[in-house]
């Protein structure tokens, strides 16, 4: 979605005549691509000279043991920090390690355990004195290369084009371009991308593993058509079930993302709007921010280029060159090109991209993140979806085989712009206390930050808790939702409490949920010929009543 709405798309910085396999050059912006295994090159399973596991036999003792349990039993919950392979590169006023570069990436960022999304004394382990029954995870696709004509590949065949034509000269911090060549791939997951998700599952095993018990038939897990939406939910299901069985161990039902097809996972595919002018509201919106707070920077490297305009929109492109190869490649040149203030300048573009384009500021957001609130009530009350008018796949939510009922753990593979969607569908208010974002300064304290939002491999979970009737716990079913580790509050859900643990009675909860897919008109947000009213007045992602 970043991609349709690029800054650069916006600024019209672009030669779209890509780079052809004869215009060789050692200048900045040629591009280099590999191909592996070799053309023609394929191993087989039945290849006799390499035998399967079970062929060769003499696999030794294999004895298991028992499910892990830990949400509920450790005394806290493990943290993810690691980003190994990755380099936390520096800045250009700082050395690498004195300021966390990684983390300003917005969406781009790694994921990692967030301290507190308002109940900062909260761990995501179950409250003591009660079990938890069923988990209902929502996650993002791992760590990607850029989507197809995103700003860093534009600014590639930019550079490249005037390098050939009208001539580019770069010295200083700039000379490295004479050399530099544009590695990225298109789309798909990048090995740490894979890497995110395998340990995804297995850290999800480790937390949640004992509810496998309450299986009786193998579980189905959703995901969409997209090529690294595929290859995110098989690395997962791999981290979860291991890597020799896991083919085994579960069905995975594959939506197919496109335009026309309902899937509650890509429901972009089903809103006009979401694709239009007014989804592109949060570009209009970062592009202002951009202008102020990368000024110095612009006056700063100008002197070190000739024959390339460093416009606010290039050197945007230049920071997410530096985010899609740190992710992809492990380092980036582009980031020390910048301070630690216009990094953290670059993080607030995102949570303004987000905010007015995906999140609560944006008219079609709640429509886009409704559906999956209905298939969740239908889940928790296992009563089957019966009217069919938002991105819903009648289809699949009718039939028992492909959306079962009962099952202890839920799990769906979506894409940051849907977790952003789902959250401001659910009306998790604490995500937007501070709104709106203002486009001329960082407000203090703002709580709307893409970065613990919605980064790769993000990842929402629903635990269904039940807990003992005492002067604690007025009722025996709970529900609670963490995001990233950190434990959301659920005030702005009707009928549920201010609560320590983030819990709400489940019984409001559904009936919470109900009045908001009441409330959200995924018609007219979707499909209405509007313009965007003022943007103070949107901060639940409708269109003002």
């Amino acid at each position: 979605m970043w991609a349709a709405y690029s800054i650069i798309a916006a600024l019209a910085l672009a030669y779209t005549s890509p780079v052809g396999a004869d215009d060789v050059s050692s200048f900045a912006g040629a591009t280099s691509t590999f191909l592996f295994p070799p053309i023609g090159e394929t191993a087989t399973a039945s290849d006799p000279f390499f035998p399967n596991a079970n062929q060769v036999g003499f696999a030794g003792p294999t004895p298991t043991g028992d499910e892990a349990d830990t949400i509920a039993t450790a005394p806290s919950v493990a943290k993810v920090k690691s980003v190994f392979p990755l380099i936390n590169p520096g800045t250009s006023d700082r050395p690498a390690g004195d300021f966390d570069v990684l983390h300003q990436f917005g969406n781009l960022a790694p994921w990692r355990s967030v301290k507190s999304l308002g109940l900062p004394e909260t761990s995501a382990r179950i409250p003591g004195g009660c079990t938890v029954e069923q988990v209902h995870l929502v996650h993002r696709h791992g760590a990607r290369y850029p989507t197809t004509g995103a700003p860093p590949s534009a600014f590639a065949t930019l550079l490249h084009e005037l390098a050939q034509t009208t001539g580019v000269n770069v010295t200083g911090p700039l000379a490295f371009l004479t050399t530099w060549q544009y590695k990225l791939g298109a789309e798909i997951l990048t090995p740490f991308g894979r890497s995110q998700l395998f340990d995804l599952g297995v850290g999800f095993r480790v937390k949640y593993g004992d509810l496998l018990k309450g299986f009786t038939d193998l579980p189905v897990f959703r995901t969409t058509s997209q090529g690294r939406m595929v290859d995110s939910a098989l690395h997962f299901a791999a981290g979860f079930f291991g890597v020799q069985t896991y083919q085994q161990d579960y069905h995975q039902l594959i939506e197919i993302e496109a335009a026309g097809f309902n899937s509650t996972l890509s429901p972009y595919e089903t809103c006009t709007n979401a694709n239009n002018s007014i989804a592109a509201f949060g570009t209009t919106q970062a592009l202002r921010w951009a202008a102020v707070y990368l000024a110095a920077a612009q006056t700063r490297l100008t002197p070190f280029v000739t024959g390339l305009p460093l416009s606010p929109s290039i050197l945007v492109a230049m920071q997410q060159t530096c985010a899609y190869e740190t992710v992809a490649l492990g380092y980036s040149l582009f980031c020390d090109l910048f301070t630690e203030e216009e990094w953290i300048g670059y993080s607030y573009l995102n949570d303004l991209e987000f905010w007015y384009s995906f999140g609560p500021g944006n008219p079609a957001t709640s429509a886009q993140g409704i559906g999956y609130v209905q298939e969740l009530v239908s889940r928790l009350t296992e009563t089957r979806i019966t009217k069919f008018d938002t991105s819903v796949n009648k289809t699949i939510v009718s039939s028992n085989v492909t959306f079962p009922f009962g099952q202890p753990i839920y799990v769906d593979a979506t894409h940051d712009t849907i977790i952003s969607a789902i959250v401001t569908a659910m009306n998790f208010t604490s995500l937007s206390a501070n709104g709106p974002l203002p486009t001329d300064h960082i407000p203090a304290n703002h709580s709307y930050i893409v970065n613990d939002i919605a980064p790769f491999a993000s990842n929402l979970v629903g635990q269904v808790v039940s807990c003992p009737v005492s002067p604690a716990f007025k009722s025996t079913g709970y529900i609670r939702w963490i995001l990233n580790d950190a434990v959301l509050p659920l005030i702005g859900i009707k009928g549920c409490p201010t609560d320590p643990n983030g819990l709400c009675p489940l019984s409001n909860f559904i009936s919470g949920m109900q009045q908001r897919i009441e409330e959200v008109d995924f018609a007219f947000d979707c499909f209405a010929n509007y313009t965007i009213p003022n943007p103070d007045n949107i901060v639940n992602g409708q269109f003002p009543q």
